[in-house]
């Protein structure tokens, strides 16, 4: 009579074991991305109809000029929908995946870094909804009004643009928080941050002239917010660090005792 024997002789899990577990829990997120896509298409005309009526408010108007263009961009909405519905889904998949290998500690401090990553991607996007989009969308419209030329703008232009806009100020606003991973990661010390301050002053106002009008006005708009994020980097940084340390400190202290 055979009896199952055990992965290896120290009982942990074979390489093949963790690639089978992490193929099965990306098939979890692929399945649920599919499912989530397959139910903002039902919805991806309101969608697409509410990401319009930000543009007709300032007078656009919107044209599409291929008989397939309204379906891919109903593919398109419904896809990223999709992705941030199932974001959640995928740091729990990955939480579960790597939760064995990691001390306590480094499982609060995960938690943390994802819910944190969550808030921050959400108020990037809010950020851009509600005070980027609207001015950027206006000041467009007005410096084109001179012209003479009726703003018929293509669907497909007109929403990759916001589309881009969102995706670009989720990812900014994520900074305090890959900032202070490197930083527990060794790979970014808080001294190169502070340092780096006039310089980065310079390249976040590059950055706001390349991705806003050629206007003084939002490019101040976009570069007081990361500089902000920038100051909240470093402070957050300090902060992690001087909370990682003092354990440590309280506990030679209590062995002197």
């Amino acid at each position: 009579m055979k009896t199952k024997t055990p992965e290896n002789e120290s009982g942990e899990m074979r390489v093949t074991d963790h690639l089978r577990e992490l193929r099965n829990r990306l098939l979890v997120c692929l399945a649920g991305l599919i499912v989530c896509m397959c139910v903002g298409l039902w919805f991806a005309d309101r969608m697409v109809r509410l990401l319009l009526s930000i543009g007709e408010e300032y007078g656009y108007v919107f044209v599409y000029l291929s008989p397939q263009e309204m379906l891919l961009q109903y593919v398109s909405v419904s896809f990223v929908c999709a992705a941030c519905v199932t974001l959640p889904l995928t740091l729990y998949e990955l939480w579960a995946f790597l939760r064995p290998g990691l001390k306590r500690n480094e499982r609060v401090f995960y938690v943390l870094t994802m819910l944190s990553g969550l808030v921050c991607a959400a108020l990037g996007v809010l950020f851009a909804a509600k005070a980027l989009i609207p001015f950027m969308l206006r000041f467009l419209i007005t410096l084109s009004s001179t012209s003479g030329v009726n703003p018929s703008v293509s669907v497909q232009n007109y929403i990759s643009f916001l589309l881009t806009i969102f995706v670009i100020f989720a990812a900014i606003f994520e900074l305090p928080v890959v900032t202070v991973l490197l930083t527990q990661l060794d790979i970014l010390k808080i001294s190169w941050l502070k340092r780096a301050r006039k310089v980065m002053i310079v390249v976040i106002f590059f950055v706001a002239a390349v991705i806003t009008p050629p206007d003084i006005v939002s490019q101040i708009m976009v570069a007081v917010p990361l500089l902000g994020l920038y100051e909240l980097s470093i402070l957050l940084c300090s902060l992690v660090a001087r909370l990682r340390t003092r354990p440590r400190g309280d506990s030679r202290e209590a062995n002197s005792r």
